[in-house]
């Protein structure tokens, strides 16, 4: 006979610890544990916290996503306030208040969808838009070409979580695909980074967007590294073929080769 399973654990935080009450959200396959807090009085607040405090770590750290968002927020983008930033021995964390809205990802009524489509490829456009040279953060491809075979070596690339494509590869196959296509030109704008139809959070009655969360890859880079996302989860979503969405974000055609590339490159982290 087994025992009930074994709550997660989560992260001392002690300032919050007796704020109210917790509930675990989820638990990231990389260790990373997120927790919303209902406090007796105020906003609810999320905690995400990880044993893991490597800054090398493009996954989750806490005070390079503290700084995405403060620097989002900034310049008027509808991202959590950050509340705090620590760390002990053991976890390291990051403490914002709860934003309003529903992800992206639905689901939604076939009335909805053309809108949701506008309100998400207007984020995209509108984050893609920011001026290039006042980003302070780098994701450039001379940053994350190493990324990927550092993410190898190290052995933190998800291999439960691939495309189907490369479901069943291991890391070196994964790097060898990597190494034998061709780098595409970058078409460098401010990128969200992992701009998937979940870390975009719409209003459920206007479906104007209330949200953006998990900026921690927040850099200069590529635009296909947002765009090659969307169209993945826009794909598994069955919504719009890739050039209908494409054409609502203000491109008049999909860059086969740059969707290809960067889906590749998205699985190393």
């Amino acid at each position: 006979m087994t025992g009930a399973p074994t709550p997660p654990v989560a992260p001392p935080v002690p300032a919050y610890r007796r704020r109210g009450r917790w509930e675990h959200v989820a638990t990231r396959s990389y260790g990373t544990t997120v927790h919303r807090v209902v406090p007796d009085s105020g906003p609810a607040l999320y905690v995400k916290a990880t044993t893991s405090a490597d800054e090398t770590d493009p996954r989750f750290h806490p005070v390079a996503e503290a700084a995405a968002l403060r620097w989002l927020r900034e310049r008027g983008f509808p991202v959590a306030r950050v509340v705090e930033v620590g760390r002990d021995d053991e976890w390291s964390w990051l403490v914002t208040e709860e934003l309003p809205g529903v992800p992206a990802s639905g689901p939604w009524r076939a009335d909805q969808v053309d809108a949701v489509l506008d309100a998400v490829a207007g984020v995209a456009a509108a984050l893609h838009r920011l001026p290039v040279a006042r980003c302070p953060f780098d994701r450039r491809l001379a940053v994350t070409l190493p990324a990927c075979r550092r993410a190898v070596e190290l052995g933190t690339v998800d291999l439960d979580d691939l495309d189907e494509r490369h479901e069943g590869w291991t890391g070196a196959q994964l790097l060898a695909e990597l190494a034998a296509t061709p780098v595409p030109p970058e078409d460098l704008v401010v990128c969200h980074g992992d701009l998937g139809l979940d870390n975009v959070l719409l209003d459920p009655d206007t479906l104007a967007p209330t949200g953006l969360l998990d900026a921690g890859r927040l850099g200069v880079a590529d635009r296909w590294t947002d765009l090659s996302i969307l169209l993945r989860d826009l794909a598994e979503a069955g919504w719009c073929d890739p050039a209908g969405f494409t054409a609502r974000y203000g491109l008049s055609d999909v860059d086969s080769a740059k969707d290809s590339f960067y889906r590749l490159m998205d699985e190393f982290i």
